[in-house]
């Protein structure tokens, strides 16, 4: 038999080992994360960078060293008349914030009530919804600016917002989030204890919910902040432009 004393300093050296080869591993999951974290703010930093430099020196070539126009750069964007870019900021925020709120609030009511109702459709309703999620926005384009004329509604932010309300990839993201985390048990439960549906859903489906409408308003709010497509095509008054129009804008004056 080995002696004890054997047997603890084997297991003593293999828990060493162990642990040496667990530094290891983590030393390199942090260098490579490390690496991966610098690629991604190294074009944050060329932007930064670019952004104190004049026009002429920027044609030079990449500088690692910022230049000395910054000021003069913002005065001359914010003095521009043709390019509102305070406004267009306010604009593209205003704008965001409300689709990121009615996309995520609607598709998960729409997820909620296919998720706990059964009816006769519901099969259908979910895969008609799925279906308008494959169909790419510029094949509805053209009907959907002549039905915002017909309404009197272009050159105005209600195309931008209101239509968010349907967002399939939004709802599909719901549904599959709600069937993981939210027993019908739950909704039974409070139906029981006399709530009504919209209390229901607002006060317990929700909270619930908290970690699926963070995600999915993020990115909602991103899209929408770099949406070029749709408001080009809808906003005309140069006071009502979003960001991502007066920096194309300003990309085709520049070049």
């Amino acid at each position: 038999m080995i002696p004890e004393k054997a047997l603890a300093a084997n297991i003593k050296a293999k828990r060493k080992n162990d642990k040496a080869i667990l530094n290891l591993q983590r030393t390199f999951c942090y260098i490579v994360l490390v690496l991966i974290s610098i690629i991604c703010l190294f074009s944050f930093y060329i932007l930064i960078i670019n952004s104190t430099r004049s026009h002429p020196d920027i044609q030079k070539g990449f500088s690692m060293l910022p230049g000395g126009s910054l000021f003069y750069n913002i005065k001359n964007i914010m003095s521009n008349e043709n390019l509102p870019v305070l406004s267009g900021i306010l604009n593209s925020i205003f704008i965001s914030a409300c689709v990121a709120v009615l996309s995520t609030y609607f598709s998960a009511l729409t997820a909620y009530g296919i998720h706990v109702y059964n009816f006769k459709l519901k099969k259908i309703a979910y895969t008609f919804i799925l279906l308008i999620m494959m169909v790419p926005t510029q094949v509805s384009a053209l009907g959907f600016i002549q039905l915002m004329r017909s309404f009197s509604l272009m050159d105005s932010f209600v195309p931008l917002i209101v239509p968010s309300i349907a967002a399939p990839i939004v709802f599909f993201f719901m549904v599959k989030y709600m069937e993981s985390v939210l027993p019908v048990e739950i909704v039974e439960a409070a139906r029981i204890d006399g709530a009504g549906e919209f209390h229901t859903f607002n006060r317990i489906v929700l909270p619930i919910m908290k970690p699926a409408l963070a995600v999915q308003a993020i990115f909602t709010f991103v899209n929408a902040w770099n949406n070029y497509f749709i408001p080009a095509l809808i906003i005309n008054s140069a006071d009502k432009k979003t960001l991502p129009i007066l920096m194309a804008q300003l990309g085709a004056r520049t070049f």
